[in-house]
């Protein structure tokens, strides 16, 4: 089994479409993006795992609608201006991570949801779950959330994570032996972000030590479960 591991990003990442890597695990939820502005009702959820891609894939669609970004679980955030955002194109990312007490009660999201397709807005909505599981105490925004079109991203593949990994690895100028992306893809978790945690967890290990990036460096640093026998 392979064991979680976790450490801060250092630069913030790329939200541009051409670094997003693109398999049959997010074909649905890709084809369902463009599909913009042609959406129905002007509106669509867009559901995955943490680090599945999908703010990946939302933010790179807010750079191209000129969308206003709202970040739903963000407790701090300002009040929304409903009015001002009636004809623009909206994202609320992890709308199903609201945070109590916040900026995105259901009212909010009720009207949010009612203004998509009105005078040109469009509303695209992010979440780990699918819409049908959304917390809410309001029976309207019940009945709207239950008729979203969810677009679904599934749990990233190795050609995912090959990619993620490799971009990675190139950001900090690191050439990695061979085997080693083969060695990784065996054994991290099926997420992009435990990918680069792991690019950064060898980054720091080899710096400091001195050492290329090989296999045994990776089973030393990562300390990956039934490795005892690799070299």
């Amino acid at each position: 089994m392979s064991r979680q591991f976790r450490l801060p990003l250092h630069s913030p990442p790329s939200f541009a479409r051409e670094h997003f890597a693109a398999s049959p695990t997010n074909a649905q939820a890709i084809a369902a993006i463009d599909a913009w502005p042609r959406w129905g009702d002007g509106r669509l959820a867009l559901i995955g795992a943490a680090g599945a891609g999908k703010t990946h894939l939302a933010r790179d669609w807010a750079l191209k609608a000129n969308a206003v970004v709202v970040e739903a679980a963000n407790p701090l955030a300002a009040p929304l201006d409903l009015a001002a955002l009636r004809g623009r194109a909206v994202l609320v990312d992890d709308a199903d991570r609201r945070a109590q007490g916040g900026h995105l009660d259901d009212e909010t999201l009720f009207h949010l949801i009612n203004m998509a397709g009105v005078d040109g807005g469009t509303l695209l909505l992010t979440g780990r779950l699918a819409p049908v599981a959304w917390d809410c105490a309001v029976p309207d925004l019940r009945s709207r959330l239950n008729a979203l079109t969810a677009a679904i991203i599934d749990e990233p593949d190795d050609i995912v994570l090959e990619a993620v990994l490799r971009r990675a690895f190139a950001a900090r100028a690191m050439t990695p032996a061979h085997d080693v992306y083969p060695y990784l893809l065996r054994r991290i978790p099926r997420s992009s972000l435990e990918a680069i945690a792991a690019v950064d967890l060898l980054d720091e290990a080899a710096s400091a030590q001195g050492r290329a990036i090989t296999r045994l460096l990776a089973g030393e640093v990562l300390a990956f479960e039934g490795d005892e026998g690799e070299d």
